[in-house]
């Protein structure tokens, strides 16, 4: 079984520079180490290792360039102020990788050996975890297909591969809200396709969206469903949150929305709290006259970089709705902080959400 390889571990003899704290950016800087295991159809997953931060080598008949089978998932590990090193529930981040595998015809990992890799090579690059508030050690997992064949058909041969960067916080100056342009021109998935699954191409086929939304002014890009362009789905980069007269709506899982672990998080923290929550299918429609009437209280997305991302406005069809006078929410701002206090270990965890690496 995979779980028992033994993972080989090479230390890099030329550490890299780490950037100041107040300098890290996102996905900038690298640490030191990167994981790789390879899976031949006649071997499986084989051969684990831990080496040298370097450049990928492939044959450019790689089918990973040519039929776009590959999969990512991102997750932070934090380290608390006794200096604790804390995971946030990475189980489910290796369980919904598995989902994707299963969608774009690529073998199931074992979680053990992903689990286990995961925190070995967090072991080995431990340093490079920032300890100033808001800050973490993005984490990076994925897999390619790496057969070198040009036949429309799944690969025989992947690597799935981990890497890591030092994060700055997401919010320089607090949580303030961002202003997200309502796309209806293009579509990102619909149901049967891929858009449940964390693969590059659903964030490819929102690009040219994002670029049009930046150049209006809006950070980012709501999607509405690919059939009737009507019902929401999710942000870029997303799962999003309505609050009406006191409840608390969510688009509900329809095949064509990622299954954001942050979003089933936030459930969990509102059933925690009795807060009425419901998984539905909402429209621009309704939300907009929630808008109009007064009953949309608030509005937020949910997400591992930003953790809570309040939205101030929505720009539809040129129709500009203006959230809480474009600001943050009471209900945004205790999310926040409860879920950030959590993963930080600075207030309890009642639902082991945590995993402790040392």
């Amino acid at each position: 079984m995979v779980q028992s390889l033994k993972i080989e571990i090479e230390r890099s003899t030329a550490k890299k520079e780490k950037p100041p704290q107040d300098q890290l950016g996102f996905g900038i800087h690298f640490t030191d180490h990167m994981f790789i295991i390879d899976y031949a159809e006649d071997k499986g997953w084989h051969q684990p290792r831990i080496v040298p931060y370097q450049p990928i080598v492939l044959d450019p008949a790689a089918k990973v360039f040519h039929y776009g089978q590959t999969i990512f998932e991102g997750l932070k590990a934090y380290r608390t102020e006794n200096g604790r090193i804390l995971l946030f529930r990475p189980r489910k981040n290796i369980q919904r990788l598995n989902r994707s595998n299963e969608r774009l015809s690529v073998p199931q990992l074992e979680e053990g050996i992903a689990l286990d890799a995961l925190q070995q090579l967090i072991t080995v690059d431990e340093d490079w975890i920032p300890t100033e508030p808001g800050t973490s050690l993005y984490i990076r997992p994925f897999v390619i297909a790496t057969q070198p064949a040009l036949g429309v058909s799944p690969s025989t041969h992947y690597q799935f591969i981990i890497i890591m960067s030092p994060v700055g916080a997401y919010y320089t100056e607090g949580v303030n809200p961002v202003k997200i342009f309502v796309e209806s021109e293009y579509v990102r998935a619909v149901t049967g396709g891929v858009g449940e699954a964390k693969t590059a191409g659903n964030y490819a086929a929102g690009l040219k969206a994002q670029e049009g939304a930046k150049d209006k002014g809006y950070s980012q890009v709501l999607w509405l469903d690919g059939v009737h362009r009507k019902y929401i789905e999710e942000v870029g980069s997303m799962n999003v949150f309505f609050k009406i007269n006191g409840t608390v709506h969510t688009p509900a899982l329809n095949g064509s929305i990622l299954a954001g672990i942050t979003r089933d998080s936030i459930i969990q923290l509102l059933k925690h709290w009795n807060i009425p929550v419901e998984e539905r299918i909402i429209s621009i429609e309704e939300l907009y006259e929630a808008g109009k009437n007064g009953s949309l209280e608030e509005a937020f997305g949910t997400g591992t970089a930003a953790v809570i991302s309040p939205i101030g406005e929505l720009n539809w069809r040129a129709e500009k709705l203006v959230i809480r006078d474009g600001q943050t929410g009471e209900l945004s701002r205790k999310l926040y902080e409860t879920l950030t206090g959590i993963q930080t270990g600075t207030i309890p965890d009642p639902f082991d959400w945590m995993v402790e690496v040392r």
